[in-house]
Formats: structure tokens, C-alpha cells, sequence
């Protein structure tokens, strides 16, 4: 599904309004309609509601939505911010004369001073002040009155967006004058910054109310963000051909493990076999052998000579993508095996955990990283390589000039785990829950990537594939397991169950 931006929003909306031959009017209709069907499902008439709609659109919505909810037996409390006393948007005033028309009305409209109502935390509000039409951050009264509604206690739903985020980036903005929504009712589009883990304390719950829009133009409309989802994944796995052999799905070469974390190694193995790798050799050190032969006999080891750490990565074969780095250490004979094998291997490759780790360590190793390899850094692992960030949204921008300027896809692990390609296409993950906040999850994950990559998934394609399958086996596990109990090894037994429920 693709993630719009707000520009592009208002360009499908004013398709809508042509090939539906209808107004913005009738628009904020089908808006009001949506959002006051929700309120009612959950609140009786006896409750107490509150709504502070702002001069613009949202205004107008949330106005309108007072209308129809005054005309089912509700008794909103409603408060219109006219401070200039003609600020009003023309839809924000005709909503306004529509709802005041009614009569037997709690209305006040504020054109100066304002004293707020006290709020508690049986009441409800819903916040109107302003959607996506804010241009800059909120200042003045509205701060404080943010602020006020944010410290009430009050149970808050906010119209498309909450007041005073943008639907894109907030980089600069002052956190303490965004409204703090339990509820948001986003109308027929999620944005892109409600994806970001510094934004979820704003955005509460998300519901997305469909408005019946011109959807021949949102085939259209391109944009260089997407939500991966179940037809996703769907429409991209193949069925496999009943006369094939291992060879046809391709070769793996793991780089992993060292003395004390075989199981880095064990783990990315049976991702990459549990995902349809038709042959995986795990390259690792002396003192593994025993441990990951138990644990994952499907595989063949490939001796270091160094009895503890990985000292030589030679690529005797030829494979199908090879993976380096998870549990691998950062030992100095390691540091130096990488640093030789960047070097002379030029062919793209997966590089996860203790790669990048070494490569952070020996900075100029990023100009030898091959073109169309694939980094998975999770937070920590993306700062050590790009400086540090303060937030989601910092590392993706800075994750776009990364993969376009090296020519590499980039794996920002979190919640919504964010694939990024050198052409400056995002990838956002839909699947996946809490309990995967576990030790070893990312090491299954390289290996699912490489087994999509080695049965010849264009990169991209993998990637993205490989995300979604690894969240959906966590939420399969944790139907079982729980959150709590989940581990990185039932992600693992469950990448099988993921891909046929994929499938269906």
C-alpha cells in the first residue's frame, strides 16, 4: 500500500472532488459522517464530549462532525478559535453557520480571550485544531492550550492528524505543543510519521476511516514510500515447481559465529533453511562444529583455521549471495579477515551485526562495501556507522542519502522495520510484535534474507519479502508463546508456517 505524502493528498482529493463532481463540502461530509460513527460507537450520548475545532478544514470537520453528533441526542461542548474574528476557511465558517443553525447549542466561539473548560478524565475531546494544513509549528495560545488538553487527563481523539504533527517529518518540532491523542481517525490515509517510534505517543490508536475517493488516482499517483501488507508478500512469492532440485534455490554462505556465539550462527541457519535456501554452508570457527551440526544438520560447516574467531573468509564456491557478520566478534584477526574480504570480493553481499560493527570501527571500509549489498543495522549498529540520531526519522533521511550515495539497500530494524533502496524507495514493515525485541531475532532475519536473495528474488524484492515473513513467523510464535515467551528460535521454526500462511 502506498504511504502518501500530505501534497499528495490534497492532489487526490482534488481528483476526487472532479471525477466525483462534488465539493470539498460534500467531501468533509463523508468525513464527518465516518468520524462521528466512530464516536458514537464507542460513547453513549450520556458522555461527556468536548471539541475545540480550529479557523481551517480540521475546523470544519470537527464542526461538522459537532452537527451530526447534536442531531443523534449528544450535547457537545464546542469551541471555534476565530481570533482574528475572520480567519475562518469558507467550508470552516458554512460548518459553523450549519451547526449554529440548529439552535439549543453549547457553542462559544473564542475571537480573544479564552478560558478553557475544566477537563477531567471521564470526559472526551475531540481535537479539531488543526490537520494537515499546519505549515509551521504551533505557537501562541495554541501551545498552551496543548498543553492544557495534554495534562487533563482526558481521553483525546484527533481528526487525521494530531495538532501540531506533520504528516511527514518533525525534526525541530517542540514535542510539548503536539496534542497527545488516545485516538486518531485518519482519514483513508495513514502518513509516514505515524511509522516513526518517537511518534507513537501521539498517534495512540489509528484508525483509518475510508472516504470513498477517487481510487483510479491513487493507482496513479506514485510515491516513494509503501506499507508492506499480506497481498504484498502474496503477490510476490512463487510456488515451487514440482521437478526441482536444491540447486534451484539457490547457494548461501553464512559468515558466522565465534567461540561463545554459535548460536548466532545456529539461528541464521535455519532462517536461511526454513525460508527455502536450497543449500546452506555455514563458514565458522573450529570450536562451532559440534554445536551447530546438532543443531542444524542441514547445513555444511566450513572450517576456519582459527579455532575461536574467523580469521579468512575465502569463497572456494561459487553462491548464490554470501552473509557476513552475525556473532562473528570484533576481534583484531576478524576486524582483518573482513577488511581483506571487502577488498577482493566484490560481488554484493548481506552484512549484519558484527560486520557492521567492524566496519564502524574502521570507518574507511564503508567505500569498500560492493554495490547492491544490503546492511540490517538495527539503531545502535546505523549510529556507529552514520553518527549518532536522535530519532527514527533522522535515521531515515540519513538512511536515503546512505543508500543512494553507496548504491546499497538498507535494513533499519525497529517496530516498522524500514527497507531503503539507492533509488529513495522506502519499504515499511507491517508484521511483527514486541516479543521480537529479542536477542538473536536479527540473526534469523540475515538468513531469511539470503535465502530469498539466493532463489533469486530481485534485492529489493527480497528484502522487503524476507521483513514482512520474519514479522508474520513472530506473530505466529507469539500466538503460541505470548510476547514474553517469545525467542528468536521459534522465529526461526515458524518462517515455514509464515511463508504458507503468505500464500494464501
Amino acid at each position: 500500500m502506498k504511504i502518501f505524502t500530505t501534497d499528495l493528498i490534497r492532489r487526490i482529493e482534488e481528483s476526487t472532488l472532479k471525477t466525483q463532481n462534488i465539493s470539498v463540502l460534500d467531501l468533509m461530509e463523508r468525513a464527518a459522517s465516518a468520524i462521528s460513527y466512530e464516536v458514537m460507537s464507542r460513547w453513549r450520548p450520556s458522555k461527556r464530549i468536548v471539541i475545540f475545532a480550529g479557523p481551517g478544514n480540521n475546523g470544519g470537520d470537527a464542526l461538522a462532525v459537532a452537527r451530526m453528533l447534536q442531531e443523534q441526542g449528544y450535547r457537545p461542548e464546542v469551541y471555534l478559535f476565530n481570533i482574528k474574528s475572520s480567519s475562518l476557511s469558507g467550508c470552516c465558517q458554512t460548518n459553523r453557520d450549519r451547526f449554529v443553525a440548529l439552535g439549543d447549542i453549547n457553542f462559544t466561539e473564542i475571537v480573544n480571550l479564552f478560558t478553557p473548560p475544566v477537563l477531567g478524565e471521564d470526559d472526551v475531546v475531540i481535537d479539531g485544531l488543526f490537520g494537515s494544513g499546519l505549515r509551521s509549528p504551533l505557537k501562541g495560545g495554541y501551545t498552551a492550550l496543548v498543553q492544557y488538553i495534554n495534562n487533563s487527563g482526558a481521553y483525546v481523539v484527533s481528526i487525521d492528524l494530531p495538532s501540531g504533527l506533520f504528516g511527514e517529518w518533525n525534526i525541530g518540532a517542540d514535542r510539548r505543543n503536539i496534542i497527545r491523542a488516545n485516538l486518531t481517525l485518519a482519514l483513508q490515509f495513514k502518513r509516514l510519521s505515524f511509522f516513526f517510534a518517537e511518534n507513537a505517543e501521539f498517534i495512540g490508536e489509528c484508525k483509518v476511516l475510508d472516504l470513498d475517493i477517487d481510487y483510479a488516482a491513487v493507482d496513479e499517483m506514485q510515491s516513494d514510500f509503501y506499507l508492506i501488507e499480506k497481498e504484498d508478500a502474496k503477490a510476490e512469492l512463487r510456488p515451487r515447481n514440482q521437478f526441482t532440485g536444491k540447486y534451484d534455490y539457490g547457494t548461501v554462505l553464512l559468515v558466522a559465529g565465534s567461540y561463545g556465539m554459535a548460536g548466532a550462527a545456529i539461528l541464521a541457519a535455519r532462517g536461511a533453511t526454513r525460508a527455502g535456501a536450497g543449500l546452506v554452508t555455514v563458514h565458522t570457527p573450529q570450536r562451532n562444529f559440534a554445536p551447530i551440526q546438532a543443531a542444524v544438520p542441514e547445513v555444511i560447516l566450513d572450517a576456519d583455521l582459527n579455532e575461536f574467531v574467523t580469521s579468512r573468509i575465502d569463497v572456494r564456491h561459487s553462491y548464490g549471495v554470501i552473509a557476513v557478520g552475525p556473532g562473528i566478534s570484533t576481534s583484531d584477526e576478524t576486524l582483518a579477515a573482513l577488511d581483506s574480504f571487502m577488498k577482493n570480493y566484490r560481488k554484493p553481499c548481506i552484512f549484519d551485526a558484527d560486520a557492521l560493527n567492524c566496519i564502524a570501527s574502521r570507518p574507511v571500509l564503508i567505500k569498500s562495501i560492493p554495490k547492491g549489498s544490503v546492511l540490517t543495522p538495527h539503531a545502535a549498529e546505523f549510529d556507529r556507522l552514520f553518527s549518532t540520531h536522535t530519532s527514527e526519522e533522522e535515521r531515515l533521511k540519513k538512511a536515503i542519502d546512505v543508500s543512494r550515495l553507496y548504491e546499497i539497500t538498507i535494513v533499519l530494524k525497529g517496530h516498522h522495520t524500514m527497507t531503503v533502496r539507492p533509488d529513495g524507495k522506502v519499504y515499511i514493515n507491517s508484521s511483527g510484535n514486541a516479543g521480537m525485541a529479542t536477542a538473536g531475532s536479527g540473526d534469523v532475519l540475515t538468513g531469511v534474507i539470503a535465502a530469498m536473495i539466493a532463489q533469486g528474488y530481485s534485492t529489493d524484492r527480497a528484502v522487503f519479502l524476507a521483513v514482512y515473513l520474519h514479522g508474520l513467523a513472530g506473530d505466529i510464535a507469539a500466538e503460541v508463546n505470548g510476547q514474553y515467551g517469545l525467542i528468536a528460535g521459534d522465529i526461526a521454526d515458524n518462517i515455514g508456517r509464515a511463508i504458507r500462511e503468505a500464500m494464501k
